[in-house]
């Protein structure tokens, strides 16, 4: 037995704020190609209320997790936090939710950085705790209120929302992990270096030699170590920077489009950078059956995938309506205009 198959999923979560940004709005500020936002299959992107922050926006979907779980929060051994756009330069983002959730202090807290894989690293780590018996449950986090220069073509995806995962037994999970693989190079398609607001990228790099390259690499290793095939998987859920990319790694992988459709959120909150693909497992584990096989791929920039084989248990049942689904969160939405998202994600520097 592979040690990720002594553990699964025991609870999910997400959260979605209800501010959206139609990407009209962007194209007719800054004069873009109107057929951009189609081209990047994107129509309006999720945004940070000006209460909000990826610490805020992790609680909730921790909560999510934690309604679905059921367990008690003085039993989780550690609270791992992926982000690349945590509110404090110094000072972790893991500790404000371990203390709102009341799981300190008797654990281990800490934020993860791999630009949008963060959190999926994170999992991977949680497996082997688990699976170890170092800890009983893992809380993991990906939570991103993702952000863009105005005016650069990131703008049209840099969304806001998170996703919370609980660790636990395979007995106790709605889905357990079957095998899991990794891909890393050193490839700088997306820097942010210190003291810089806003993150750079090499364009013309971003699909291939990083997302294509890395997202395929870890997919293969994954079904080389399984001896599984793209038949075998009745979801494919990839990191959604936007939502062509999915489409043309599953064509290339050899998985039909209807299998990578029903996880994509992209179309609606744009890329919510750490909890870009998560969010996609969380809806698919809102629809999912028993028995059925989902193939997860996180990619983050810089770069490096994981790629993840989840079965779902006949628990999924009892636990999926225990907290509200990402459909709820994508209907319940609120159409905002370019001056305020600006004001709500302090684009905009008031002097006094």
């Amino acid at each position: 037995m592979l040690p990720e198959e002594k553990t699964g999923i025991v609870g999910w979560g997400s959260y979605i704020p209800r501010w959206r940004l139609n990407l009209k709005e962007i194209v007719e500020l800054w004069g873009f190609n109107p057929e951009q936002p189609k081209e990047l299959r994107v129509s309006e992107k999720s945004v940070a209320g000006i209460d909000e922050d990826a610490v805020t926006m992790g609680w909730e979907a921790a909560r999510n997790a934690l309604a679905r779980a059921g367990v008690n929060p003085k039993e989780i051994g550690a609270v791992w936090f992926g982000t690349e756009s945590k509110p404090y330069a110094v000072k972790p983002s893991a500790t404000i939710i371990a203390e709102a959730l009341g799981i300190t202090p008797n654990a281990m807290a800490t934020d993860w950085e791999f630009a949008c894989r963060a959190a999926s690293e994170a999992i991977r780590v949680s497996i082997g705790a688990v699976a170890s018996g170092l800890i009983k449950y893992s809380l993991v986090i990906g939570s991103d209120t993702a952000q863009a220069n105005p005016g650069d073509v990131l703008e049209f995806t840099a969304s806001s929302a998170a996703t919370a995962l609980i660790i636990g037994s395979r007995e106790e999970s709605a889905a357990y992990f079957e095998a899991s693989a990794s891909y890393v190079t050193d490839t700088p398609d997306f820097w942010r270096r210190d003291h810089s607001r806003y993150p750079l990228h090499g364009e013309a790099f971003t699909g291939e030699p990083a997302y294509f390259k890395h997202i395929i690499g870890a997919v293969k290793a994954l079904l080389a170590k399984t001896g599984l095939k793209p038949s075998d998987f009745d979801y494919a859920i990839f990191h959604q920077p936007n939502g062509t990319f999915p489409i043309r790694v599953a064509e290339i992988l050899g998985f039909p489009r209807e299998k990578v459709t029903p996880g994509l959120v992209t179309p609606f909150i744009g890329n919510s950078y750490n909890s870009s693909a998560l969010i996609g497992l969380s809806k698919v584990l809102d629809q999912a059956k028993p028995g059925q096989r989902i193939l997860l791929a996180p990619f983050g920039s810089g770069a490096g995938s994981d790629a993840f084989s989840i079965v779902v248990t006949d628990k999924v049942v009892e636990k999926k309506d225990k907290a509200p689904k990402v459909e709820d969160y994508l209907n319940r939405k609120h159409l905002i205009n370019y001056a305020l998202y600006a004001k709500y994600r302090r684009l905009i520097n008031r002097i006094d």
